[in-house]
């Protein structure tokens, strides 16, 4: 039997733009016919989210089988959970195949469900919950961040000042329980793997420096917004059922370009037009920042992963490092 067919899963994370997607069909060439993907990505879930969540085309959703793309409806949830629950089922499919899984996304919290599950937390408290978007409405969503930075300064550092979501319910947690996101996360942290998952060999993806993943990100949102990321999002916006506090609409670059489009309506313009191109300017340094604080907090996430092995996605051999770290990891599973 081949290393590969040894091996369960082969993990490759990285922050957004840095090469992931190449890299894993780079790795798929190694064993040939022998590989699926798992996508380890939160936004690629969402049907109809093409352009602007850089999802591989038709043509290379083809080459390989590709698992957990386009299995909800923009207006469902999809959570770490079912992820973590849906990715194992998959890794014991393929395998049972005689494949390798190959994880691939920037998720961080869906890799934290991977390997080592999810703290139990309290329940949702409707009260609190509508106390604190009362609050937020009156003071903003940076002030709310502000004050979880006060009583939870680990969970703030790695949350935006615009994450509501994520910052409602880390105060939610506080409220309820009198203890800490952070505390709860630190007090549980590898009491719950997965059952038979085990070790799984992870290749991080990170830039030596920020200025090339910077640029890299720049370009990307240039090309997104040249392929029709407004139009994909006036698209969404017209079928009447979704609206910006969904996850789906939460992503990166779906946000901006529906705030913007909304601040377009709010001037008395017809949303079909154009955007003008003092709005499209605005627009792009928008988008470019928010992808570029994404990148940071799945760097941060990352480097808090200590099995992982790093490869400098901006070094010259970049590629040609991953092509043996992935063989060497492969030989060490099959003779472990």
């Amino acid at each position: 039997m081949s290393a590969v067919q040894q091996l369960r899963a082969l993990c490759l994370a990285g922050p957004t733009a840095s090469g992931k997607t190449a890299a894993a069909f780079a790795i798929a060439q190694q064993w040939p016919g022998q590989v699926e993907i798992i996508s380890v990505d939160s936004a690629l879930v969402y049907r109809g989210m093409d352009i602007g969540t850089a999802k591989p085309s038709a043509a290379e959703l083809a080459q390989l089988p590709h698992h957990l793309i386009d299995i909800r409806d923009p207006l469902q949830a999809y959570s770490a959970a079912e992820f973590a629950a849906d990715a194992q089922a998959l890794i014991g499919q393929i395998n049972a195949r005689g494949h390798l899984a190959l994880l691939v996304g920037g998720s961080m919290l869906y890799f934290k469900a991977l390997f080592h599950g999810l703290d139990a937390l309290p329940p949702a408290a409707p009260e609190v919950r509508a106390e604190l978007e009362a609050q937020a409405l009156a003071l903003g969503w940076p002030a709310m961040h502000a004050e979880l930075a006060r009583v939870d300064p680990v969970t703030a550092a790695r949350l935006a000042p615009m994450d509501s979501q994520r910052i409602q319910r880390a105060l939610e947690v506080f409220r309820v329980s009198g203890q800490t996101l952070s505390a709860l996360h630190a007090a549980k942290q590898g009491e719950r793997r997965l059952q038979g998952m085990g070790e799984l060999a992870l290749i991080s993806l990170e830039p030596r420096e920020r200025a090339w993943l910077h640029e890299r990100i720049a370009q990307r949102f240039d090309a997104m917004l040249a392929a029709g990321l407004i139009d994909e999002v006036k698209a969404l916006r017209a079928r009447g059922d979704l609206h910006p506090d969904l996850p789906s609409m939460r992503c990166v670059g779906y946000r901006q370009s529906w705030e913007m489009l909304d601040a377009h309506r709010a001037l008395g313009l017809d949303e079909a037009s154009a955007l003008t191109p003092v709005e499209l300017a605005a627009l792009r340094d928008l988008g470019i920042f928010a992808t570029r604080q994404l990148a940071k907090r799945q760097i941060t996430w990352l480097r808090s992963m200590a099995q992982r092995h790093v490869v400098w996605c901006d070094a010259p051999d970049a590629l040609a490092q991953l092509l043996a770290l992935a063989q060497r990891l492969t030989e060490r599973d099959a003779s472990a």
